[in-house]
């Protein structure tokens, strides 16, 4: 049982410098099962702390960010064109054919290759799915009850911390045509499933 007590400016320390040397993510929970599991600390607590940890760097070169699977420390934006040179090695250009796919995985989730096809209207390789799930941004999360029982995908942790997300819902938009498009390619009869 929990029972050594702190401040909150030492917990908003703690708080702070684990995120900081986590080198990922750190949800809320894991702050407490780890870093704070021998102190009497609410959930409230973490929660204000957390709050005074982004408050404070408001007005700093990094912010204390929500992704997906937790806080982390980043740099703001507007720093890119500075903070770029410190880096040799060129972002990774991604191909067309992979945002698409990545792109109806996000919207449509969980769906299957042949649901891609379907929309895309071309095959995808199986190198784009070999890449999407090498970089975590896919998993399988089961297999749809047709024949050949194709792979579902849908996306990951992993996706929403690259992309800075906290959870799907903060995927902009699709616009009205397009989404009527995808729902009409995807309810038509004549789509059938391939074994993966």
């Amino acid at each position: 049982m929990a029972t050594k007590r702190i401040s909150d400016e030492q917990l908003i320390e703690i708080i702070e410098a684990a995120i900081f040397v986590a080198g990922k993510p750190l949800s809320k929970r894991h702050l407490k099962e780890t870093v704070l599991s021998e102190l009497s600390v609410s959930m409230s607590r973490v929660n204000n702390a957390i709050d005074h940890i982004q408050i404070h760097y408001q007005t700093r070169g990094i912010r204390l960010v929500e992704v997906g699977s937790g806080y982390r420390f980043q740099a703001c934006a507007s720093l890119a064109p500075w903070l770029s040179n410190l880096f040799q090695e060129r972002a990774p250009k991604y191909s067309r054919a992979l945002l698409e796919t990545l792109s109806l995985i996000a919207y449509r989730q969980p769906i299957t290759r042949g649901e891609i096809e379907q929309v895309r209207g071309v095959a995808v390789g199986s190198g784009i799915m070999k890449s999407l799930l090498e970089r975590e941004w896919v998993q399988v999360v089961g297999h749809k009850e047709v024949p050949g029982r194709p792979a579902l995908y849908a996306t990951t942790k992993q996706f929403l911390d690259y992309f800075s997300l906290t959870g799907l819902d903060n995927l902009p938009d699709l616009p009205k045509q397009q989404q009527s498009k995808i729902d009409q390619l995807l309810s038509d009869p004549s789509v059938r499933e391939l074994s993966e």
